[in-house]
């Protein structure tokens, strides 16, 4: 017997099983003043922050970065200032930025300044200054909101959000039910459908088993967190994660494709999550940055400064934040790399305290441990 699912089919089978399947229960969300959201989007492998957001203005970057960003088929850049763009496949996200709801923050790391992924995004995760440990600081701040909740959008735990707070997570339910034959046949056939081949475009063998254990790509998962955030009884607090961010070669198709997937996951958020998007903070962000030279096979090395962005309504953007060091030889760090001027913990603390009103004591004692010589950045959201 042969299996026909035509496209109307399939999009439907995939919509109505994120929608409607297992969906887990939360308790009555904040209203007011306090009805806000915040969700963590964990981008692992050192996402290239100088491909992503480009220093056009600094002189160096010509140098180090001109003739690559320049490339034959690389889309022009997106002018935000006279100083930074963004790379050509985030239209969605410059259009953010062009509504004051897209914060790009420069030059940012957390306190971990090594090279290890594993190292790095448990620092990410945890919410210290080194490597390791049980719990999360994502899942800490839950703890202290009051009738706080928090979902992960992952088939296991992240991290981030392990510990005692009412958290819990999801993953679809009939992915298990997706055969990689049948996935990799898909791909063939909408190769030329230009709103179907996104979606399979670049899912090898190895991939397509990912996505038959339940895995998302990131678009399907930030859909998957607009729908159950913008409930009216839904968790407060998210965390979606993507995977394929370590381009150590041939980087130009991979973050092309890479970057499109984030632009159309922020929007696809954005679209679902209407309701709460005026009141909501979207982070997304790195365990690292990259060398600031190209390397032999046409990617880069682990490196350390990178970039962070926050968007939805309630972000104070239409700017570029951060502290710029410079990209010259005597700016960077070790010689090789972005030095790092802002500790990512400052970021969240900034935006934890202001958007969802958690005491800078609970911040600097309980969520992000032995921090009270880091202050919380400021000027991140809106204030009414």
């Amino acid at each position: 017997m042969t299996l026909r699912i035509d496209r109307r089919g399939f999009l439907g089978l995939g919509a109505s099983a994120l929608a409607l399947a297992a969906l887990p229960k939360f308790a009555l969300a904040a209203t007011g003043a306090h009805d806000t959201r915040f969700l963590l989007v964990l981008l692992r492998g050192g996402m290239d922050g100088l491909h992503a957001l480009q220093p056009l203005g600094d002189p160096a970057f010509a140098a180090l970065r001109g003739e690559f960003a320049a490339s034959a088929g690389q889309p022009a850049p997106l002018r935000l200032d006279a100083d930074f763009a963004l790379h050509g496949k985030l239209p969605g996200m410059a259009a953010l930025h062009a509504r004051g709801e897209l914060l790009p923050v420069a030059a940012v790391a957390p306190p971990y300044r090594q090279r290890s992924h594993f190292e790095a995004q448990d620092c990410v995760e945890n919410g210290t200054t080194g490597a390791g440990g049980t719990t999360g600081w994502l899942n800490r701040c839950v703890a202290a909101m009051p009738g706080g909740a928090g979902l992960a959008i992952s088939a296991v735990m992240p991290l981030a959000m392990r510990g005692g707070g009412n958290v819990s997570t999801w993953s679809p339910p009939l992915g298990n039910r997706i055969d990689p034959i049948l996935w990799q046949q898909l791909q063939l056939l909408y190769a030329a459908d230009p709103a179907l081949a996104p979606t399979f475009a670049g899912i090898d063998a190895g991939q397509a088993a990912m996505q038959a254990g339940g895995g998302l790509r990131l678009p399907q998962a930030m859909a998957a967190a607009a729908r159950f955030m913008a409930a009216p009884d839904g968790p407060r607090i998210g965390f979606v994660e993507d995977t394929g961010w370590d381009t150590h070669g041939g980087e130009l198709a991979v973050l092309d494709r890479k970057l499109a997937e984030l632009d159309a996951g922020l929007q696809a958020f954005r679209d679902g999550a209407q309701p709460v998007w005026p009141r909501t903070v979207v982070a997304v962000v790195t365990e690292f940055g990259r060398t600031a030279a190209i390397n032999g096979t046409g990617g880069t090395d682990h490196g350390t400064g990178g970039v962070a962005f926050l968007a939805g309504g309630a972000v104070n953007g239409g700017r570029v934040a951060g502290d710029w060091p410079g990209l010259g030889r005597a700016q960077l760090n070790e010689g090789r790399d972005l030095r790092a001027t802002t500790d990512l913990r400052a970021v969240f603390k900034g935006v934890l305290r202001d958007h969802l009103g958690l005491d800078a004591d609970v911040l600097a004692r309980r969520v992000f441990p032995d921090s009270t010589a880091l202050a919380p950045m400021s000027g991140l959201v809106r204030t009414a």
